[in-house]
């Protein structure tokens, strides 16, 4: 058996071309929506994404004013950027592309970001409305990967869900989100990780199974229940190779399965455009 495949692609096209249709609505108003980006260092893998997202947001009618700070900046420095792009009213949305250098406390500096203009939905405030299941600003990956579950119809409400890894920027947010009461989510939920020495006795009788420990290759065949649904979502990269955490072999176990390029990623540039616009429209009204 082959797999049927999801792809992020198609998703993420069709969440771009809401997200332009609202930019045109906003631009008709004489709102020119601004997503703001800072880099710190001169790391080339973070350079590249936010090329990325500068062309994006181009080709989606944003302006998108940037900082580039040096590698030995200070905490200050960085706290500072951050206070004068959040009080700015032209600046709808904010991204600190991540990781920064590892002498400074990205999740201090979060904490000066305006919660409204958090594009990536990373802030303690909107981790917060996540949990409580208020509205604001969703994690970026949580939300693409449900929008696929949506895109492809794999039914998830009632369904078991089980997630490999708990980390804050994926599995834990993915499990509050795929846990409320909505037709794309309502699933029953586990959370494991690789210290649960016997972890695959929960990903053997998923539903759907999503991988976001980071850790290569740690999900194989014998890990999948026959027919499942398999989400890549933990990846690492070894300089420009990206390293998933899912196998390719488990697609001839699973019943769907995102491939290993061109899955979730996708629909995760997607989303912080998503949350962009939303915060232009919140601004705007």
């Amino acid at each position: 058996m082959s797999a049927r495949l999801l792809p992020g692609g198609p998703v993420a096209e069709s969440i771009l071309a809401d997200v332009s249709d609202r930019v045109r609505v906003l631009r008709d108003k004489g709102v020119t929506p601004a997503l703001a980006t800072i880099l710190v260092g001169d790391d080339d893998a973070s350079a590249g994404y936010i090329r990325i997202k500068q062309r994006q947001a181009a080709d989606l009618g944003f302006v998108s004013p940037h900082a580039h700070l040096p590698a030995d900046s200070t905490q200050a420095d960085l706290e500072r950027v951050i206070a004068e792009f959040s009080t700015d009213p032209a600046v709808h949305g904010l991204l600190v592309q991540h990781p920064v250098p590892g002498h400074l406390d990205y999740d201090q500096a979060l904490t000066v970001m305006d919660p409204d203009k958090d594009v990536d939905g990373m802030h303690p405030v909107n981790m917060g409305r996540l949990a409580l299941g208020l509205p604001g600003p969703l994690p970026c990956t949580p939300a693409g990967i449900e929008a696929i579950l949506a895109h492809y119809e794999i039914p998830v409400a009632g369904h078991e869900v089980v997630i490999l890894g708990r980390g804050a920027t994926l599995g834990r947010p993915l499990a509050m989100l795929l846990a409320q009461k909505r037709p794309t989510a309502n699933a029953a939920v586990t959370v494991v990780h690789t210290g649960v020495k016997d972890w695959p006795r929960y990903t053997q009788r998923a539903d759907i199974l999503i991988a976001a420990a980071g850790v290569p290759g740690i999900v194989q065949p014998e890990h999948v229940r026959p027919g499942s649904t398999v989400i890549g979502g933990g990846v690492r990269y070894e300089g420009r190779r990206l390293l998933p955490d899912v196998d390719e072999s488990c697609a001839e176990v699973a019943g769907a399965i995102t491939p290993r390029v061109g899955g979730v990623g996708p629909t995760t540039v997607a989303m912080l455009f998503r949350n962009a616009v939303s915060a232009a429209e919140r601004a705007t009204n």
